[in-house]
């Protein structure tokens, strides 16, 4: 395998969920938001090792997902690259309507959201949605969620509020996605039931035996929560910068390439900037295709500049 020389830059994680009003986002520096998602986090990184050796700055903030869209509201973020639709149409659509933002391109081919069971009560007989409220005892009336105030989240509270197939008397266990999957594989391994929201790419669909349920009332979207992962970039800085936008419209993944990098960064927790420049090593003719018709700030060609630190 080739080699990427270690870039000097980094990741910087902010620990604040609110921005300090002191701490404006520098107009020549590319700001991304991150949620604490491990495949946002690694496809950001892999953004910035190809974007500073062409002489862009860039930093990242680990925010709250309705603080990314604020903040690209507010001018203090400028990219984020996890937009799912339809889960997030409530904070992208206003948004897309007042035209502060652009979505730029479908990053993830074959991206899905849904609610999911382990694959021994798929094959006993509960399968879709329908067949949750028919068995809410064995499930004691919870669906397990990874965080209060996420799309997946108000997807739910709407459902129970409007008794959509017969939730109105469950409850959601809004915890972290750690611990959502937690109690996913502490179930699996007693083979007790559970049902939590699931979705590709993600390492669960590596390592659990699980099933997605059907659901013809498409609550998480058409096609049983068939999802685009939307690039998105302030309005503003995509017209400065329509270099960066060329870019963006080729920095695309498949599914399962996707949940390769949350294993290896979220599961196994290896390196983050290792995780990124392995798949950089390990994917030149991706890179070469990602910056097609890109350049460097200098108006040379991008990808030379890139394949320059591959070879040695």
């Amino acid at each position: 395998m080739t080699h990427l020389k270690p870039l000097a830059s980094g990741i910087a994680l902010a620990t604040t969920a609110l921005f300090a009003s002191a701490a404006h986002a520098d107009d020549q520096t590319l700001d991304f938001g991150v949620p604490a998602w491990p495949g946002i986090t690694v496809k950001t990184a892999i953004a910035e090792q190809l974007l500073n050796p062409l002489g862009y700055e860039t930093s990242t903030q680990e925010i709250g997902l309705q603080v990314i869209y604020q903040g690209i509201e507010s001018g203090d973020i400028d990219a984020f690259l996890g937009a799912w639709l339809p889960a997030q149409r409530e904070m992208f659509n206003p948004r897309k309507e007042s035209g502060v933002l652009i979505d730029v391109a479908n990053n993830v081919d074959g991206a899905q959201m849904t609610l999911a069971v382990p694959e021994y009560l798929y094959e006993s007989g509960i399968q879709s949605f329908a067949d949750l409220d028919e068995n809410r005892e064995q499930f004691e009336g919870e669906i397990y969620g990874f965080g209060a105030g996420s799309a997946a989240s108000e997807i739910l509270h709407n459902a129970i509020d409007n008794d959509t197939w017969g939730l109105g008397d469950w409850q959601v266990v809004d915890t972290s996605e750690v611990g959502m999957l937690s109690a996913a594989r502490d179930a699996i391994s007693r083979e007790e039931p559970i049902v939590w929201v699931g979705w590709t790419p993600h390492w669960m669909n590596l390592e659990l035996p699980m099933r997605y349920l059907e659901d013809p009332e498409d609550l998480f979207g058409e096609n049983n929560g068939e999802s685009d992962v939307l690039t998105l970039l302030r309005s503003d800085y995509a017209e400065a910068t329509p270099n960066v936008v060329t870019f963006f419209e080729q920095f695309t993944f498949s599914a399962e390439e996707q949940s390769w990098m949350i294993q290896a960064f979220g599961q196994e927790e290896q390196d983050l900037a290792d995780v990124a420049e392995q798949w950089i090593n390990d994917h030149p003719e991706r890179i070469e295709a990602m910056l097609a018709d890109v350049t460097t700030t200098d108006g040379d060609p991008a990808w030379p500049v890139i394949e320059a630190q591959l070879n040695n």
